[in-house]
């Protein structure tokens, strides 16, 4: 059989086989995972401090998760590897995994040329990066959108993310962000933070989704959008909203034009009103904590 998700499970029982093996990088010689039925129990999970808060049940023909703690924190086996492995793209993974795995399914052989036979979609989003806190207006350097992911995705806004989310008090809360949280620009790169100062727009738009009460099911609904790719997913600080990062095309439409057209769909498509905030092309985006941050494959480093 060759590498494919159908074929890796087969191989894999549902995938709990994966689901052990990267637990067991981090916690060796130690019984990981205790099946019972469809259902593992709960276990240890390695991206939340290793607190005992990994559900694991195989779904249908897949193994999934979630964290009883994090509720941001859940996904199928696949998802799960790719928190490990820090790999995005599916079919790196999938070979990923079978190497690793020792899995012994075909590797299919690509011509070494193939590329040049697909459409090039180059295309770099540059953006500013700010220091905290957000009263400073000059950008420390100019960030593509793979390094604002590593930053999300690694542990350097984990402390201070925690610690925001125990902050009960709303302005207490705004002013800690404010004071704490370095943060970017997604719509471009700047020379000062102003709209005026724009240097060169990243043909990027970030849509804000507050106080959500389905957080998850959103989240899939736009990973799916017919309309709009997503380019950047990840929880807000808060770990109650969304930051949804998509491409628009300003060469024809201003930003603050496309941001309307945007909120309308989203309004008419998911009865939610967005954060009017997104309208400024200089808008202070803070980055947090969020291992399960989504990045489209094509803005992966080379």
């Amino acid at each position: 059989m060759e590498v494919s998700r159908e074929a890796i499970l087969d191989k894999t029982h549902y995938g709990l086989k994966i689901y052990a093996y990267v637990l067991r990088q981090y916690y060796p010689e130690t019984t990981v995972l205790s099946v019972k039925g469809r259902d593992c129990g709960i276990t240890r999970n390695p991206f939340n401090g290793g607190k005992e808060t990994l559900r694991i049940h195989i779904d249908g023909v897949i193994a999934t998760h979630r964290d009883t703690e994090l509720k941001t924190f859940s996904g199928d086996v696949f998802d799960f590897a790719q928190y490990h492995f820090r790999i995005t793209d599916e079919e790196e993974l999938l070979l990923k995994i079978n190497q690793e795995l020792h899995l012994n399914l075909e590797v299919k052989e690509k011509d070494e040329l193939d590329w040049l036979n697909g459409p090039d979609d180059t295309w770099y989003a540059y953006c500013s990066f700010f220091k905290s806190p957000v009263r400073n207006v000059f950008p420390s350097e100019t960030l593509r959108l793979h390094q604002v992911f590593a930053l999300i995705t690694s542990d350097k806004y984990k402390k201070i993310t925690e610690d925001l989310r125990v902050i009960t008090d709303v302005k207490e809360a705004r002013k800690f962000k404010a004071n704490r949280f370095d943060y970017v620009t997604f719509s471009g790169a700047f020379e000062k933070r102003n709209d005026s100062n724009l240097l060169q727009h990243s043909n990027l738009l970030t849509i804000d989704f507050d106080h959500l009460e389905n957080l998850q099911e959103l989240k899939a609904q736009l990973l799916n959008d017919e309309y709009f790719e997503t380019e950047m997913l990840f929880t807000s600080p808060s770990g109650d909203g969304l930051k949804w990062i998509i491409r628009i095309d300003v060469s024809e439409v201003t930003h603050s034009e496309y941001f309307t057209a945007v909120a309308n769909y989203i309004k008419h498509t998911y009865n939610i009103e967005v954060d009017q905030s997104g309208k400024d092309v200089s808008r202070a985006c803070f980055l947090p904590y969020d291992p399960t941050a989504f990045l489209h494959k094509r803005h992966q480093a080379l």
